[in-house]
């Protein structure tokens, strides 16, 4: 069984970064439009009204996290201060109204989503075989997209959800994939484990893992050859004017920022030791980074509600494969990046974005596994919300930066 753990805060590998083609990614869907109150009891109602919706509390604090099964098992959103605290997911609330699927992709949000890569390649599962890679052709699985996966436990802090999958990727070849996924709400006092720091009783918080699980029920073995998936979670968060993402780069660490062409730089700056990038919504664009070139955290930072987010992921110790999601035929399909990080806006003139929102992923590496194995995959969200005084450390700590030099890398 390949089995990897989250070892600490950060890890360790080493290599020099390699450049990973251009990606294309279309925005096909409208612009939210429906206004609601940004508190987390608002928007558990309304998912309530559309979709059976499981909410997850801390009995030590007012902590809390809103996970809908027919999605996948997602983490919609959390809060730090129960009903009235701020909703830190980012919600499609017009799609979700509107009650009715899309092509290609239906963008209903939420922080903690479950999906397989590679997104493009002679291995991608978004593309049937034989086809061109463009937009009219691209299309999310539903069994990723718009398909249940079913409870099987549930307690007060965890719930876990299982589903086989079917996929054929472009080569024609049939993966039949069960996966397992456990959502577990974190509770406060446990956080200074995974932060390596205690927090002020003022700060408020929530944490909260998933677990996932892909195991090779097949009769086939995943190879280079036949093609392996990996476990890909996506986290969309609500954009802010003053909401910057930060990524700790290893020595010698390089970003891809080639994905829609590249990105400006007074949207991207990268230094010695970090890598900072707007989360506005104001302009489409995306960045990589391979394993060799990071940790296995990233964040966010809105100067505006003092909402610092952390992310973190399960990272091998040794070198991996990691699959390269860009469209097209790839003379490279096992180089891909390990994290990335995409902020939305307009793919085009008059054209209109998805949402207000941007996203912070993790990639597991490639699943090379036989017949009745399986692999693992933790990714870990933190939202602290309080004065800059005392979530400065935290960032110190984790990032090797302080929230000045994060407020100032834009200005």
């Amino acid at each position: 069984m390949k089995k990897y753990v989250l070892y600490g805060t950060l890890c360790l590998a080493a290599c020099g970064p390699r450049k990973q083609p251009a990606q294309q990614q279309p925005a096909t869907q409208k612009q939210q439009t429906i206004s609601r109150p940004e508190n987390f009891g608002a928007d558990v109602a309304f998912l309530k009204e559309y979709t059976e919706t499981i909410v997850l509390s801390d009995s030590t604090s007012k902590s809390a996290i809103a996970v809908v099964p027919a999605w996948q098992g997602r983490v919609m959103t959390s809060t730090v201060d129960g009903d009235k605290g701020r909703s830190l997911g980012w919600l499609n609330h017009s799609l979700i109204a509107e009650k009715k699927l899309q092509p290609h992709i239906n963008a209903f949000g939420g922080e903690d989503r479950f999906w397989l890569g590679p997104e493009g390649s002679q291995n991608s599962f978004y593309f049937a075989p034989g086809d061109t890679f463009d937009l009219a052709h691209w299309q999310v699985p539903a069994a990723l997209d718009t398909e249940p996966f079913q409870v099987i436990a549930r307690s007060r802090s965890a719930v876990t959800f299982e589903r086989n999958i079917q996929l054929p990727n472009y080569k024609g070849h049939m993966f039949d994939i069960k996966v397992t996924r456990t959502i577990t709400l974190i509770a406060r006092r446990d956080l200074r484990n995974y932060l390596g720091a205690d927090l002020h009783r003022s700060v408020h918080a929530v944490g909260f893992h998933s677990a996932n699980t892909i195991s090779n029920a097949g009769k086939e073995k995943w190879d280079t050859a036949y093609g392996m998936p990996s476990i890909w979670i996506l986290g969309m968060f609500p954009a802010a004017e003053k909401n910057t993402v930060m990524i700790p780069l290893r020595a010698g660490g390089t970003v891809n920022d080639d994905y829609f062409g590249k990105v400006p730089a007074e949207r991207l700056k990268t230094g010695k030791n970090i890598a900072y990038f707007r989360a506005d919504a104001n302009f489409r664009s995306k960045i990589g980074l391979r394993q060799e070139a990071c940790y296995n955290v990233l964040g966010s930072y809105d100067a505006a509600n003092k909402v610092l987010t952390i992310v973190q992921f399960t990272m091998p110790t040794n070198p991996q494969k990691y699959v390269n999601s860009s469209w097209g035929i790839q003379p490279k399909p096992f180089s891909g990046d390990m994290v990335n990080a995409y902020n939305d806006g307009p793919p085009g003139e008059g054209k209109p974005q998805l949402g207000r929102f941007y996203e912070l992923e993790s990639s597991s590496p490639a699943a090379g596994l036989k017949p009745g194995y399986k692999m693992e995959h933790y990714h870990r969200t933190i939202h602290l919300q309080g004065s800059e005084k005392h979530l400065d450390p935290i960032v110190k700590k984790l990032f090797g930066v302080s929230l000045k030099d994060v407020e100032k890398a834009f200005q």
